[in-house]
Formats: C-alpha cells, structure tokens, sequence
C-alpha cells in the first residue's frame, strides 16, 4: 500500500502518492496518455525551459504587485532548484498528449507548487497557502507558457547541435589536412571522373558541415520571438496590463536569450511556422550528413572486393558468423538518425497543417519530433567525430595505383595534344592497362619532363592554379604531334 493525500479539481476528488510532487492533474494525464512511455523528462533542455518560464513569470507577478513577494519568492526558488537539476523525476507526464500542451503546464505548476509549499514549511498538497494555477500559473495559461518554453528549449538544443557540427567540420577538415597530397581518381555517377585529392574530398564535407551549423544558427532569432502575456488566445486576458513588458525583461535576464515579443499575439499564439522552419533546416543537416555518411561506407568498402580507398576506425566485430569482419557501424548508425529525422520533419508539417483556428493543439508532438531530432543530431554528430572521422586513414598505395592507370587523367592532356589524340590514349589504357604516362611518352606525343609537370599530382587537383595560362591547341600543334607520332 502506497501511503496518499487526497487532492481536489473540477472533475473531483483523487489519491496521489503522499511523497509525489506533482498532483491530481498531472495523475490525469498519466492515465490518460500511456501513449509512449517517454516521460516529458528525457529532454533536459525542456524541464530548464518549463522552470524558466515560470522563474520569470514569478518575478514579473511580484514586481507589478499581483503575487505577494513570500509565495513569489518561494515559486522563484523552486524553479531555480530545477533549473539547477533537482526533481526531474517529477516531470512524468508523456510526451505525447492530448490538451495542447495542458498536461506537461500543469505537471510543472503543481511541481513547483508543492516544492515551494515546502519551502514555506507547508505539506505537500496545502494549496490553500500557495496554489499550482492561482500563483505558479498567475498571468499565464498554457498557450503562452508552453510554446515559450518548447521555444527556449529549441534554442538551446539548435545551439548545441550548432556547436556538435562545428566540431564534426573541424575533424574533417584536419583530415583533409592530413590527406592533402593523396592524389585520388574522382567519381560523377559512381564512374571514373578526373583526378582530385582525397583531401579536397574531406574538405568538402568539412565546408558543407559548416553551413549548416550557420544556417541553423539563423533560426535562433525567429524562436525568440515569445507570446508570453498573449494568456488563452492572444487577447492578454487574466493578465495585468503591465506583465507582458515586465515578463519579457525577466525572461531574458533568467535565460540570458535575448528574447523579443511577438507584434501580434494573436497570430504568435496559433502560428507553428518557425516550427517548420527549425525543422526542415534539422533535416537539411541531417539529409547532408547522411549522404556524407554513405561516401565514407562507399570510399571503405572492401576492404579487396570494394574501393578501399580508406580505412574507418575499427569499433566492433562485424559478424557473429564471418571472422574477421568489420562493419562501418558509425556511419550506419547516423544514416538512421537522419532516417528518423526525415520522418520527425514529415510529424511537424502534419502538425503545423493540423492547427485550427486560435491554437495549435498538436504542438506536443512538434515538441517530442523537434526536440528528438536536436538531440539525436548532437548525439550522433559528436559520435561520428570520437568514434570514426578522427581516426581515419588514407590508403595512399591503392590510391596510387588507380590514379596510375585512370583514364580519367588523360583529360588534363587535352589542352596538349588535342581531344582526339587523348581519346585514343584512353582507349588504349582501357584495354592494355597501361598507365596514361607510358602511352603518351610511347607515342612521342610529349617528352618526360612535359608528362610529370602536366600530371603532377598538384595539377591533375587543381590545386596548383596555373601559374601561367594553359596553352590553346593550335593545329600547328596537332600536326607536330600527329608527326612525332609518326
């Protein structure tokens, strides 16, 4: 038997555990919503945001003389308390859910309340002395306080993910360093293209990586835009004309996010757009990241029947079956979060579509989607940097060996000995294996020293910006060659 105290709302009278903080709300929506078994607690940022909404709500109601400064102080210290970590096991409610958002305001009121209630030196569940929505909830409603914490707890996961993919592009790109002389054969198509360095190709995707962590950094400011004091639908109604500018101050000071309010509360109160926007610019990243992915299990594969141009980190055994089999299980894993954030994307734009009218109630699942695929990407962005891109290696001798006898490089001698002359070259090396230099210098078409500057490594990448123009092929210049030839 479970020891209990009897809490009260409009439906009627419940049992809640004695030792719980939350209460008969917050019992409602848990047997309501067995939806997932994910309690609204897996998100961190979330719990801060939730406290730091309240924290500034409490200030703001005490500086405009509408909350008494002991329960105010009280509630303040409460939600410090959980901004610095405590009673997180409290916030149980399912992240899916019914109510707009209702539950997860309610579990943290009455959190709050009770913690501050035993600050004041009351029991649990005394909400004659300070009440979960007469004073944790005074000049709110769920429809301003939620939206504005899920966005605060956006920006924070934006900003961390942001940084997780600065560092990923800072590994590529010390690898693209370290590889910057590997002279490799590139490919359009998946078929044999010209010649670059396999450090261009990590390069490239440490750039790519770097825009998307600006791009998703512009998004922070169109989150920051809150409707806090827009109560029930926009109108400001339960709240002191005062609270609104007050609320924003305090918000700002508690968050340190410079946040703004929005210029019309209405449209603030029921539009999701900016929840499309962080979205889609998620699964942008995501999108990128994958395809990066899929070249690293493409460039390592093999590692004799497949490319092998590189080496990733062995992690693990690969197969409980073949001996000695390794498996690229890092960049498996980030295809699959990019898999699931392409499917969270698809959530939100069917919940933003959703709405009607002055609300949108399905921004719980905009909330778990988002939040998921923030903290997904950050997750998976850091594992792929520790657990692989770091530890990558060149297999400089196989890459030698194909870029020897790709025709690809023979397009670098166009500009010497014409298309046509060329074509033949590659022709040629296609069905003897020949390297293209031997063929060229066999055909007297060029002499040694032509040979190794037009196809130095640094030449064939475009790496070396030639120092003076390429020739124009002249027909003087094809007919000496066609007469060496002879």
């Amino acid at each position: 038997m479970v020891d209990t105290r009897t809490e009260t709302d409009s439906l009627g009278h419940r049992e809640v555990p004695v030792d719980a903080y939350w209460g008969v709300n917050t019992l409602r929506a848990l047997e309501n919503f067995p939806i997932t078994s994910v309690p609204i607690s897996v998100y961190p940022d979330l719990i801060e945001a939730l406290a730091t909404v309240k924290q500034a709500a409490a200030r703001a109601n005490k500086a405009i003389g509408v909350l008494d400064a002991r329960r105010a102080d009280a509630i303040d210290q409460a939600a410090q308390e959980v901004r610095d970590g405590a009673l997180r096991d409290q916030f149980v409610v399912d992240v899916v859910q019914g109510g707009a958002g209702t539950s997860t305001n309610m579990n943290t009121n009455e959190v709050l309340a009770n913690r501050a209630l035993e600050i004041l030196g009351h029991p649990k569940g005394d909400y004659q002395a300070l009440h979960p929505i007469d004073h944790v909830n005074r000049s709110q409603s769920t429809n301003d306080t939620y939206p504005t914490s899920i966005k605060l707890a956006m920006i924070i996961g934006t900003r961390r993910l942001a940084g997780a993919l600065d560092e990923l592009s800072d590994a590529f790109a010390e690898r693209g360093r370290a590889f910057q002389n590997v002279l490799k054969v590139g490919r359009t198509q998946l078929q044999d293209a010209v010649p670059m360095t396999l450090g261009q190709e990590f390069t490239g995707f440490a750039h790519t990586i770097a825009e998307d962590a600006v791009m998703l950094r512009k998004v922070v400011p169109l989150l920051a835009e809150m409707n806090l004091g827009a109560t029930a639908i926009g109108t400001g109604i339960t709240a002191d004309p005062q609270y609104r500018a007050e609320v924003r101050n305090q918000l700002a000071a508690a968050s340190g996010i410079d946040v703004v309010t929005a210029p019309d509360l209405i449209e603030a109160t029921s539009d999701a757009g900016v929840f499309l926007t962080l979205s889609g610019t998620v699964k942008r990243s995501a999108a990128k990241l994958s395809k990066i992915c899929n070249d690293l299990r493409l460039l390592a594969s093999g590692p004799q029947a497949g490319l092998g141009e590189i080496t990733l980190p062995a992690r693990q055994a690969g197969s409980s079956i073949m001996p000695g089999k390794v498996n690229p299980v890092i960049p498996e894993v980030v295809n699959q979060i990019a898999f699931a954030v392409a499917g969270a994307d698809t959530t939100v734009t069917m919940a933003a579509e959703g709405g009607q009218l002055q609300l949108n109630a399905f921004e719980p699942i905009i909330t778990h989607s988002i939040l998921q695929s923030l903290q997904w990407m950050a997750n998976g962005c850091a594992t792929l940097r520790v657990h692989c891109v770091t530890g990558i290696e060149a297999n400089e001798a196989k890459l030698a060996a194909q870029v020897d006898t790709n025709v690809g490089i023979v397009t670098a001698l166009t500009p010497y000995i014409g298309y046509a002359a060329a074509a033949s070259i590659a022709h040629t090396a296609l069905t003897t294996s020949t390297p293209i230099s031997t063929l060229v210098l066999a055909a007297g078409l060029m002499d040694e020293a032509q040979v190794h500057r037009v196809l130095s490594p640094a030449r064939l990448s475009g790496i070396e910006l030639a120092t003076g123009a390429i020739p124009v092929v002249t027909e003087a210049m094809l007919d000496a060659a066609a007469r060496e030839k002879e």
